[in-house]
């Protein structure tokens, strides 16, 4: 696992303030004080330096204004009927890649807005099997498998993702950092529900698995090479569940098709950013939770292909 994110304390940057500022002055010249002495103890503590890169994934409802005031107000709970869906999947039926998580340790790690929401994962790829797994759950949804009255109610729901790999840090039980501020702008750039990302995700596929297309070839034993899973323990893989991507690579099951085109750059602080847009194709067996033995093969898009703009 990875080195936990760096976490500020408020109460360590209020007497640092205390020390080396004055919390109000109101005198009747005003001036503007040397800070040098501040900075420098201030940039001591918080080390920018030492902050850690973590994959967000960014989920939304698209066009979740557009939905009537009853619809509207059941979203959430269904938002989080899919969540916890998808979290027992990636544990249950993606064992390898999700060892080291818990359904409360994922929990703990999704900052929401009723409407979707920003997840901490570990790497890029984590993040990426967390997003199949959910668009599995939608798409049982959506064809009436799951909660079908609802569905009749509620209607069908779209959704647009983002991953981004970058700083995060953690302040009063709440994570911030560039990671989650990028994934924000790419989700609010977009109008057309694709899957974007990155280009520190893209270069993160790129030097562990030589690019994101490789991933409708490997078995779960090329991923266990990834220098990011060199510490996973692999029983996991011939013991356990690993559907996305398996032992043994066919065209029926797991990731079947994947494609990546850079669509264009957004500005974030003051910055361009190089955005990719991701397209997979996915084949996985859904069961029933209250009938194991009910079983349907289902292939989802995630993201779609269309390359305009941002």
């Amino acid at each position: 696992m990875k080195k936990p994110l760096r976490k500020l304390d408020f109460d360590k940057i209020l007497n640092i303030l205390h020390e080396y500022d004055t919390e109000s002055i109101y005198e009747k010249v005003n001036k503007i004080p040397d800070s040098r002495e501040l900075y420098n103890n201030i940039s001591a503590y918080i080390a920018p330096k030492s902050f850690k890169n973590r994959a967000v994934l960014g989920i939304d409802i698209y066009r979740y204004g557009m939905y009537k005031h009853l619809e509207q107000t059941l979203i959430p709970a269904l938002f989080k009927i899919f969540f916890d869906k998808t979290i027992n999947l990636c544990l249950n039926s993606n064992q390898y890649v999700f060892q080291k998580y818990t359904k409360k340790g994922i929990e703990k790690s999704f900052i929401s807005t009723g409407d979707g929401g920003y997840l901490i994962l570990e790497t890029p790829l984590h993040a990426m099997f967390f997003a199949i797994n959910f668009e599995v759950v939608v798409r049982s949804y959506n064809s009436f498998h799951l909660f079908p009255r609802l569905r009749k109610i509620i209607g069908s729901i779209s959704l647009r993702y983002a991953i981004t790999y970058d700083t995060l840090f953690h302040f009063n039980d709440n994570f911030y950092g560039s990671a989650i501020i990028n994934n924000a702008r790419i989700l609010a750039k977009d109008n057309l529900n694709r899957c974007l990302m990155d280009e520190s995700t893209f270069n993160w596929f790129l030097i562990n698995i030589d690019g994101i297309e490789n991933l409708q070839v490997y078995t779960i034993y090329d991923i266990a090479n990834v220098y990011d899973f060199q510490n996973y323990d692999s029983k996991f893989i011939n013991e356990g569940e690993n559907e996305i991507i398996p032992q043994k690579k066919t065209r029926y099951d797991g990731i079947i098709n994947s494609d990546i085109l850079k669509v264009g750059q957004i500005e974030s602080k003051e910055m361009y950013l190089n955005i990719y847009n991701l397209h997979l194709q996915v084949s996985l067996k859904i069961r029933s939770d209250a009938a194991k033995e009910n079983m349907r093969l289902i292939t989802i898009s995630l993201g779609n292909l269309n390359t305009s703009g941002i």
